[in-house]
């Protein structure tokens, strides 16, 4: 009797084992990494858009019938904290891909890991151009339009004002060097006659606003670049407005007119900066309307960038992983170059020559309306429209 009853126990363990490896055969894993608990204000919205995203993928049938789970470790902000994270999916979690991350520097240590142990990684936020052409590899994608792409957008409007006289203000890391350095390089090409009269370099998140605003207002521009962002664009713009150095001064800034660092500003957003961002109360198109009545039914609360960045980053994994019908990374990758995908911003494409997504970005000024900054006179930019020549690019990015 005890001999029957520890055979049937095995047979049991064995059938429950056999049971739980088909059930991981009806799973396809994408392993998220972000820093949730660094910048709450922009991962957060991305939580919910992603998360949406993976509703709806599931619901139409999930990744060629196999339901599509996403794995999501927090980063903590720290390089060596993502790389972990990334062995961790990879390792234990066994992903399909890698996707997300927010940091440019994060950004730059998950596609090394991903080069390293041949994994595909879809970077969803990292702006920095290192990520696509100087520091790209074959397993590295992103969907973010880049740094490049967003200060062309910037430089057209940019290198029509008067103002010869420049100063920037930029975090001192991966994203706010590679920002500054191609703003420069692109307004430079059309203004020859550019001064570039002072930089500042605070230290991402821990800007001390005074003496920045100070130095900022002794070199006299005529014109200001600014890449801070979060709580050290608060502090900045609070500080800048006390001491009046904006006044009549112009200011062009990147992703000043995103709602996750538009709307803490309040009654103190500053009139009249050129910024990209995103004006979701003022986009009429179907595909938009379409993600922003989703968002709006489960969330009952309206969507930043971030929201965007989940939603598309995992419908475009979700694509690719369809389009390969297979989890190996080559397939994968083969997949991914050249395929377009909708997007709450209309069709995108993913490029062969250096994965880069043509994803757009809205460029317009800023206002003050009910005490709430907004953003006005807003165009959307499609990214084909921004990138560099194919033999440019040839140049930038090293060969796989």
């Amino acid at each position: 009797m005890r001999r029957r009853t520890m055979l049937a126990a095995g047979l049991g363990l064995a059938v429950a084992g056999l049971a739980g490896a088909a059930r991981a055969e009806d799973v396809i894993k994408i392993g998220e990494i972000n820093s949730y608990s660094l910048l709450p204000a922009f991962t957060e919205p991305y939580r919910k858009g992603w998360q949406l995203a993976v509703e709806e993928v599931n619901a139409a049938g999930g990744i060629n019938g196999k339901k599509l789970v996403v794995v999501s470790k927090d980063d903590s902000g720290k390089p060596a904290d993502a790389q972990t994270a990334a062995n961790e999916l990879v390792s234990s979690e066994n992903v399909a891909m890698l996707a997300g991350t927010f940091l440019s520097n994060i950004g730059l240590a998950v596609s090394d890991f991903a080069n390293q142990k041949k994994v595909f990684f879809l970077a969803a936020e990292p702006l920095t151009d290192a990520i696509t052409w100087a520091k790209g590899n074959k397993y590295t994608f992103r969907l973010r339009p880049s740094n490049y792409m967003q200060a062309a957008m910037l430089v057209e409007e940019a290198a029509k004002l008067p103002a010869k006289r420049w100063a920037t203000i930029a975090p001192n890391y991966e994203y706010g060097q590679s920002a500054v350095a191609v703003f420069k390089k692109l307004l430079s090409e059309k203004r020859p006659d550019i001064q570039w009269v002072d930089e500042q370099w605070p230290p991402q998140g821990k800007i001390d606003a005074g003496p920045v605003v100070q130095a900022v207002a002794a070199a006299n521009p005529e014109a200001i670049l600014n890449v801070t962002f979060g709580a050290d664009l608060v502090k900045l713009v609070r500080e800048g407005n006390t001491r009046g150095l904006f006044k009549d001064r112009k200011v062009v800034s990147f992703l000043t007119g995103e709602p996750e660092y538009l709307d803490p500003l309040k009654e103190e957003t500053p009139e009249g900066w050129i910024v990209t961002g995103y004006p979701w109360y003022s986009i009429k198109t179907p595909e938009h309307d379409a993600f922003l009545k989703a968002y709006q039914a489960k969330y009952n609360d309206y969507p930043r960038l971030g929201s965007i960045v989940g939603y598309q980053t995992i419908k475009s994994a979700a694509a690719i992983l369809a389009k390969a019908g297979s989890t190996d990374a080559d397939k994968l990758i083969a997949a991914a170059e050249g395929l377009s995908v909708p997007s709450p911003f209309g069709e995108i494409t993913f490029r062969k020559i250096d994965h880069q997504s043509t994803l757009g970005a809205y460029v317009g000024k800023t206002a003050l309306k009910d005490g709430k900054g907004i953003m006005v006179d807003t165009v959307y930019r499609k990214g084909s429209d921004y990138l560099p020549s194919d033999e440019e690019v040839g140049k930038l990015r090293p060969k796989d």
